[in-house]
This record gives C-alpha cells, sequence and structure tokens, in this order.
C-alpha cells in the first residue's frame, strides 16, 4: 500500500508539472491583446491600403475638372530618286533626295462644361474615400469583437482547467481514504477500483480541458498576428455589463453601425452614378491651345526649307443627338441601381434590427442563468462538502460522494459557461451598435 501511495503522489506530482507551465506565463491582458490585434492584424492592414488608395483617388484632376497639358516631340525624314516633269516638258531628276521634317510642342485641352458630370464625379470620388473608411472601420470593430471572443473563450477554458484539477483533488482524496479504509480492513477492493476509475476519468477530462486551453490560446495568437507558440494567461474575470439598454442599443446603431453606414453611402453613390450618366445628353464644351515649332527641309520642292512657330488656340464642342437610344437605356440602368441600393439598405436595416433584438434577447436570458448558476454553484459546493465529511466518516456510500462531485463539476461548468455566452451576447451588441471598446 506504500507503494501504492507513493505512485499516485508521483502522479499528482506529473499533473502539477504538466500544468505550471500554463498558468506561470505572462499575464496577457485585453487592452495588450487588442493593441497588438489592431497594430498587427492582417486583414486591418490589408482593408487600410484599400483606403488609402482611395483617398489618393480624391483629387480634381481624377474627377475630370482640371487641364489636360502634353508635350509633343516627332522627326523623320526620307531619301528619294525623283522625276518631275513641268509644264513646258523638262525634266528634273534628282537622285537620292533628302528630305527632312522636325517638330515639337507644348498643348492644353481643358473641359470646361460636361453637363456637371465632373463635379459629381468628384462626389463619388469622396464617398467612396468615406467607403474606404467605413471598411476600416468596420474590420476594426470585427477583428475587436474576435479578439474580446478569443480572450474570454481562454478565460472560460482557464477556469475550467482550474475546476478539472480541483476535481482530480477530490478523486485523489477519495481514492487514500479507500485505501486506507482497505489497510485497515474496514473497506473493500471494489471501492479502491471504482475510486481509480473515477480518478483516471478526472484526470483525462483535465488533460482535454488543457489541450483545449492550449488551442484557444494558438487562436489568440493568430487574431494578433504573433508567433502562436507563445503561451500566456489572461485575466479570468468574466464580469458582465448588465446595464444596456435596448432602445440605446438600437438608436446607436442606427448612426454607428458600420454595415448600415456602408449601405447609406451605396445609395449616395448610386445617386452619384445616375447624375453621371445624365450629364451625356448636356454639350461639352473645350477649350485647348499649345504652342509649337516645325521644321522641314524638301530639296526637290517649291521652297527648299520652311520653318515655323507659334500658338494654337480654338473651341470644341460636341452635343450627343442621337446614339441608338443608350442614353435612355443607361439613365434607366442608373435609376434601377438606386433603387437596388435603397433595397440593399433597408435590408440592411432589418438585418441589423433582427440580430440586435436576438442578441439582447439572449443578454437578458443570459443574465437571469448567471443568477440562477451562480446559487447552483454555491449549493453544489456546500454539498460537496458536507459529502465529503460524511464520508471520511464513512456514514455514506461512494457512489454518493461521486454524485455530489459530479454535480460540483457540472454546476462549475455550467455557471462558467453562462457567464461566457452572457459576454459573447454583451460583445454582439456593442458590435452592432458600433459601441464595442476596450473599457
Amino acid at each position: 500500500m506504500i507503494k501504492m501511495k507513493i505512485k499516485y503522489g508521483l502522479g499528482l506530482m506529473l499533473l502539477w508539472l504538466i500544468s505550471a507551465p500554463i498558468f506561470a506565463q505572462d499575464r496577457l491582458t485585453l487592452a495588450e491583446a487588442i493593441g497588438t490585434a489592431l497594430k498587427n492584424n492582417y486583414d486591418i492592414k490589408l482593408v487600410s491600403n484599400d483606403e488609402l488608395i482611395a483617398k489618393n483617388n480624391v483629387n480634381l484632376g481624377n474627377a475630370g475638372v482640371l487641364p489636360q497639358v502634353s508635350g509633343s516631340f516627332s522627326t523623320g525624314g526620307s531619301r528619294q530618286n525623283t522625276v518631275q516633269t513641268q509644264s513646258t516638258g523638262t525634266q528634273r531628276v534628282t537622285n537620292g533626295a533628302r528630305s527632312t521634317n522636325f517638330g515639337y510642342g507644348v498643348g492644353l485641352d481643358w473641359t470646361i462644361f460636361d453637363g456637371f458630370a465632373m463635379f459629381a464625379n468628384y462626389d463619388r470620388l469622396k464617398a467612396l474615400s468615406q467607403q474606404g473608411e467605413l471598411n476600416v472601420k468596420g474590420q476594426i470593430l470585427t477583428t475587436i469583437s474576435d479578439v474580446f471572443t478569443a480572450y474570454y473563450n481562454l478565460a472560460k477554458q482557464q477556469q475550467l482547467v482550474i475546476a478539472a484539477d480541483s476535481a482530480i483533488d477530490v478523486s485523489k482524496l477519495r481514492l487514500t481514504i479507500a485505501n486506507n479504509k482497505l489497510e485497515i480492513g474496514r473497506g473493500s477492493k471494489l471501492d479502491v477500483l471504482a475510486a481509480k476509475v473515477d480518478y483516471n476519468t478526472d484526470t483525462s477530462n483535465y488533460l482535454q480541458q488543457r489541450n483545449l486551453l492550449g488551442t484557444y490560446m494558438v487562436t489568440l495568437n493568430q487574431l494578433m498576428a504573433r508567433d502562436v507558440n507563445i503561451r500566456f494567461t489572461v485575466d479570468p474575470d468574466l464580469s458582465i455589463d448588465s446595464q444596456l439598454n435596448y432602445t440605446e442599443l438600437a438608436a446607436q446603431a442606427q448612426q454607428l453601425n458600420p454595415d448600415l453606414q456602408n449601405a447609406v453611402l451605396n445609395k449616395r453613390i448610386a445617386e452619384l452614378n445616375l447624375k453621371v450618366v445624365k450629364a451625356q445628353r448636356y454639350p461639352q464644351v473645350s477649350l485647348n491651345t499649345g504652342y509649337d515649332i516645325n521644321r522641314s527641309t524638301t530639296p526637290t520642292g517649291f521652297n527648299t526649307n520652311f520653318r515655323a512657330k507659334g500658338f494654337t488656340y480654338g473651341v470644341t464642342a460636341s452635343i450627343n443627338i442621337f446614339n441608338g437610344f443608350l442614353q435612355r437605356q443607361n439613365e434607366r440602368n442608373a435609376n434601377i441601381g438606386i433603387s437596388s441600393a435603397e433595397l440593399s439598405l433597408q435590408k440592411t436595416r432589418t438585418a441589423i434590427n433582427a440580430q440586435l433584438a436576438t442578441a439582447f434577447q439572449n443578454y437578458s436570458t443570459y443574465l437571469d442563468l448567471v443568477k440562477v448558476e451562480r446559487g447552483n454553484v454555491e449549493n453544489a459546493k456546500e454539498n460537496l462538502d458536507i459529502t465529503l465529511a460524511k464520508y471520511r466518516l464513512g456514514s455514506i456510500a461512494p457512489l454518493e460522494l461521486r454524485e455530489a462531485q459530479r454535480n460540483a463539476i457540472d454546476a462549475d461548468s455550467r455557471y462558467v459557461e453562462t457567464q461566457f455566452q452572457a459576454k459573447l451576447a454583451e460583445i454582439t451588441l456593442k458590435e452592432l451598435s458600433g459601441t464595442l471598446n476596450i473599457q
């Protein structure tokens, strides 16, 4: 029996050594996790690059407001054998006549009126830039929500590992008592074997919970875009903000939800597209001017050398009179685009309202369940303490102790899970309302 005690003592020491690396790591706070994710997350970096492109596109030149200035240069020549017959019948034969031409200049072309399309284009570019900002905000909000979820999932798992470890302690005590009773002749081999089975079962559960803890740790490291093998602990607190108000959340969602704001901008962009299409009904007026220098030589021509330089200027105006009814078709399609954007806006608003209502219902329900499960944990622990004391005295059977132990384990698990689900509902509500932050 002394050997058996030594064996199980070494087993407990091994479990402690296994679990020690997990809970002896540096503590990672929620603020640090979010800060690291916002700095390193690849999705945020990608959508931020798209935002920068949209911002760079907002300029008067891209909208067509500014003139276009271009330079030109040309040179060339020829070598020919020519025969020229004059009206008098005289022929002039030239072999290897070399002609050259050379010219360069600068020109300006400026569209001063295009049916106000240039202004609509500029407004559209600004709307696309705002949409880029919203996309970044939405990705940041999503990333923060993911970090929140992963962080609190890890906190929940830490508590479950501790609870599983506590269950091993109770099973070990039960096994020790069963062995002691067997040694003094008051117990049975059957009780010892049953205690061993339950001890091994609790050890297996502990190892599985510890494995999940490592998996969730990798997930959080991945969200922070850092080495996935870094080990750490998190704050085990799962306290819930119980003061959320549905009316306030709904009002905030209408103003701050990135998806809803994006849908509003899409409708605005569709309306600006219609303005650009309608602008094609108006005339287009352009100014053009330039300065050119030209020089040429033609040995066989009337003038053997020619030089010219000076300004050119003019006005060009054009109007679309008929293009096969494409103008009417394009305007109809643009109007359909506005209708689709409006439908998409209504659909998004309805979806957000539905998600908000569902999340708040879950939030309210889990707040009540947390209170219930907290009481269950206290009752189950008290029941386990009483049952364990009676088991030491030999007044109850081992099965009664195991039942009390299971009730305590289940109560702990339900309480932690209920807290986690309530926290998830809180996170969802704040994400939908656009108010999720690290406070």
